[in-house]
């Protein structure tokens, strides 16, 4: 169609300009010989053919072709930094802090008291008044509820629960939470798993130890003279205890902590011979602590020969616990008592010497006397 239409303007042109440059007289238009006549009839003859083929008011034309491709813009432009939005702050919110005192894994002495603090901060809107830490789960280990008291917004608190150890030695966890004043309770970020806090302790044996050197001077000492002062001084023929520390024993080393203890002086002929005596202060005995020391004589002990003693006493007297009978021979003798049958259990422990012969001579020494755990 569009062929046909430039063909159809192209002509008409011709015709008109052939018209208008060569418009014959109006005789000359009716001499059929004239060269300009028939041209113009040929011109005008051709024009109404194509006006019948393809009359000029029927054309369509087609659209013309794109210059320009035009561009979308979006809308809108992704953002270049996405804001974070913060969820809106509840009105009761906790958060760990950490812990104050008993770190996870402590070692707590079967049926021994102790107490956890956390440390915790209140994040809510809310001022915290009348809330309470409650038992969740695990080992109790405490049959409180404990307040914790009034705390403001933005406000940090330490929160303390006493606790008492099992007796059976194993691993415990003891998990608690924070309650509202109307029995609600409260998320605690950070927490265990975003709600509760705990106190984990090792139940085991646990020896603060007990120096029998160290506390010679805790000790009463008696003889059959009566009680005698410590350190007591060398010669005293009532008996004396003392440190003799670095000096040389009968096995030809010096020692560091020497604890002496010398009987009272009595005739050998005598029927009862002297003996010393320390009582020692109250001790409550772990599982699996023992006593140790090494015993025997200072050096130049001569005929020395006595009976070294570890006893105790309770509500039910005194019990000997274990006997060893020295002489001097230039040795020095290791001794280790099991004390397990008197563990959980108070007792006052006694050192004691008694002469098998004659005083003079018998300076009987204990080497670091101790109870522990190996």
């Amino acid at each position: 169609m569009f062929k046909t239409f430039r063909m159809l303007s192209i002509v008409s042109i011709l015709v008109l300009i052939l018209a208008a440059c060569n418009l014959p007289s109006a005789a000359a238009t009716q001499d059929p010989n004239n060269p300009n006549v028939v041209f113009t009839a040929a011109a005008l003859t051709v024009q109404a053919q194509l006006t019948q083929t393809a009359p000029f008011n029927t054309l369509t034309l087609p659209p013309p072709p794109p210059t320009n491709t035009a561009v979308t813009i979006p809308t809108s432009l992704p953002p270049t930094n996405t804001p974070v939005v913060l969820p809106t702050q509840a009105c009761d919110q906790a958060q760990f802090i950490k812990d104050v005192t008993i770190s996870d894994g402590t070692v707590i002495a079967p049926g021994n008291a102790f107490k956890k603090t956390w440390r915790l901060k209140n994040i809510g809107t809310c001022t915290w008044s009348g809330y309470t830490l409650v038992f969740d789960r695990g080992e109790a280990m405490s049959p409180v509820i404990e307040s914790i008291g009034t705390v403001a917004s933005g406000q940090e608190v330490d929160v303390t629960v006493n606790f008492t150890a099992p007796t059976a030695n194993n691993t415990y966890r003891s998990y608690w939470r924070i309650r509202n004043s109307a029995g609600v309770l409260i998320p605690v970020v950070g927490g265990n798993e975003g709600k509760s806090f705990y106190v984990e302790i090792k139940v085991a044996a646990v020896s603060s130890g007990y120096d029998f050197h160290t506390r010679a001077g805790d000790a009463t000492w008696t003889t059959g003279a009566g009680v005698q002062s410590f350190p007591g001084s060398d010669g005293n023929s009532n008996g004396f205890a003392n440190y003799q520390n670095n000096q040389k024993a009968e096995d030809g080393n010096n020692w560091s902590k020497i604890l002496q203890t010398h009987p009272q002086w009595l005739s050998g002929g005598s029927s009862i011979n002297g003996l010393i005596t320390g009582l020692f202060p109250s001790y409550t005995v772990v599982t699996g602590e023992r006593f140790k020391a090494r015993i025997g004589f200072l050096a130049n002990c001569g005929s020395a020969n006595v009976k070294f003693q570890l006893q105790y006493k309770d509500s039910g007297g005194i019990t000997t616990l274990k006997e060893w009978s020295e002489t001097c021979n230039g040795g020095m003798t290791d001794v280790d008592v099991d004390l397990s049958g008197l563990a959980s259990k108070t007792v006052q422990f006694i050192l004691q010497v008694q002469a098998n012969s004659a005083a003079d001579q018998a300076s009987a020494v204990w080497i670091n006397p101790q109870i522990a755990i190996p």
